[in-house]
């Protein structure tokens, strides 16, 4: 079960490093656009739809290194007071009434949403009609790293009250 959730680990671990940099693209697209509404006289047709898909997909891919990273909102102020098997039983209850229907939702809806921007033929609005199902696959992608960072908390849980259990 450690190894699983090590891997786990490590390929949200490695896409978080991967992904992470973007945001330094999107600033020099920003700075681009700002730059020729100031020196040409008008924005680019297209850096504004880009920037703010790219900026959807960065904030997104990175949802589960942010959870392997202990970086969302958790109940700490408690949750530091309990005993470690008391941790792992919340963690296993907090997953499994919160996440996991959450998860299944984002997967499920997102699903559909990517499927009919793909079926349609979507695009965004603007001077340059982008194709939008590219980003909203990203959801379908994000919530399945969200979803496998979770087992591996969960198989972090179980690993725990078992070494509790034992001792």
């Amino acid at each position: 079960m450690t190894a699983l959730a090590n891997a786990i680990d490590a390929i949200n671990e490695w896409l978080g490093r991967l992904i992470a940099p973007l945001i330094a693209i999107i600033t020099l697209i920003v700075l681009f656009d700002i730059a020729s509404r100031f020196f040409l006289g008008r924005p680019s047709d297209w850096a504004f739809d880009v920037t703010k898909m790219l900026f959807g997909a960065h904030f997104m891919l990175l949802a589960a290194f942010g959870l392997r990273h202990h970086v969302h909102v958790e109940v700490d102020i408690l949750k530091r007071l309990l005993s470690r098997r008391k941790q792992a039983v919340l963690d296993l209850v907090g997953y499994a009434l919160f996440c996991a229907p959450f998860l299944w939702m984002l997967l499920t809806y997102g699903w559909a949403f990517f499927d009919r921007a793909f079926t349609r033929g979507e695009t965004t609005y603007g001077m340059v009609a982008l194709p939008v199902y590219p980003i909203k696959g990203v959801i379908v992608v994000a919530a399945a790293l969200l979803l496998l960072q979770a087992v591996a908390i969960v198989l972090r849980a179980i690993v725990a009250l078992r070494k509790e259990s034992v001792a």
